[in-house]
């Protein structure tokens, strides 16, 4: 939450600078701001709110040595995202845990995470944002829209489909994205977006009739929640980027996640309705919050730190191949030509719109 995932705290400046800007500049920051994991993904929020259009840190001298670290940390930060989505799948498929059950965990832990870290951090920022009680109702329709729903639906997703499909139909989000981008503009999309645009439609196509325009390939509502998956991440790449702006990308996105788990808190009652877990799934619940979802965020932030979030942005691609691999190695997954041809028409979609 791709993800859902480059907050960066350099990104203040950035985007403190763009705002001076024309709107042009303005639609071109919430271009940049779209997610991919949002995933911001597992990681959904975290990820989207990571791919804020910055350039490099100054303070990280830029060598090859440095921008080699940069890529293996996006890298990193993206396959960790990627294996998240089929080690969700495994525990909702192996172990039974229902998608709102796992959300729920995940959220509440991850964002204990992110709150510890913006403490030790940026406390002054965490302090401000809870004293801040105009900003209130905004962190609550954050937290319903864009982690909430964002982690339900692309949970709710892999469930009905698998990691690689899913992950893949997130990355439709930049449409969301586009279309905001062209609307508050006003402009039309560019020829390479509107190329981008047809792409991703007849990628979707392949990937939900299998190339057979009479059937439905995919399961209907795993349509369903892919495509609400793909509205609210594209949300999340841009209703939060004040909130950010003004307190941190830390602090935000560990009091969303805290908000949105304690909203499912009655709802699922975790406490009553756990699945039976047994070392293995133990050690699979730690890696999805730890790993894929605040381990990712981490890695994929330092990275961007050292080589920037427009080539982040390319190597973030990692995550949909990582998802789709572990797919087929872990779980089994089997995908067609058409399958892989409409991945292939998804992802260069994400280079072109990007």
């Amino acid at each position: 939450m791709r993800g859902n995932d480059a907050d960066i705290t350099a990104s203040t400046d950035a985007n403190t600078n763009t705002n001076t800007n024309t709107n042009t500049n303005t639609g071109t920051d919430a271009e940049a701001n779209v997610g991919t994991n949002a995933n911001v993904s597992a990681t959904t929020s975290a990820k989207a709110a990571a791919n804020v259009r910055t350039k490099p840190n100054p303070a990280i001298q830029q060598t090859p040595r440095s921008m080699l670290i940069g890529i293996g940390l996006v890298l990193a930060g993206g396959i960790m995202w990627g294996t998240n989505a089929t080690v969700s799948k495994v525990l909702m498929g192996t172990y039974h845990a229902d998608p709102f059950w796992l959300a729920c965990i995940r959220e509440l832990f991850a964002g204990a995470l992110f709150l510890a870290v913006a403490a030790a951090r940026e406390p002054k920022q965490l302090r401000g944002a809870i004293r801040d009680h105009r900003s209130y109702p905004q962190l609550v329709v954050c937290s319903l829209v864009c982690v909430l729903i964002t982690q339900v639906a692309y949970l709710s997703s892999i469930d009905w489909t698998n990691s690689g499909t899913a992950t893949v139909l997130q990355s439709l989000n930049l449409l969301v994205v586009l279309a905001y981008v062209c609307i508050h503009g006003r402009r039309l999309p560019a020829l390479r977006e509107g190329i981008g645009v047809a792409l991703a439609f007849v990628g979707t196509v392949l990937i939900a009739t299998g190339g057979d325009l009479t059937t439905l390939k995919l399961p209907l509502m795993g349509l369903f929640w892919g495509a609400i998956n793909a509205l609210a991440t594209g949300g999340l790449s841009i209703l939060p980027a004040k909130l950010m702006t003004k307190w941190g990308n830390l602090t935000v996105n560990g009091i969303m996640f805290v908000i949105s788990g304690a909203i499912l808190l009655p709802i699922v009652q975790p406490w009553a309705n756990s699945p039976a877990l047994d070392w293995v799934g133990v050690l699979l619940m730690v890696y999805t919050v730890v790993c894929g979802t605040f381990g990712g965020y981490g890695l994929f932030l330092a990275g961007v730190l050292r080589i920037g979030s427009m080539r982040a942005t390319m190597l973030g691609t990692s995550e949909p191949l990582a998802a789709t691999v572990s797919a087929v190695l872990v779980t089994g997954a089997v995908f067609s030509m058409t399958d892989l041809v409409g991945f292939a028409m998804i992802i260069i979609m994400v280079f072109l719109v990007r």
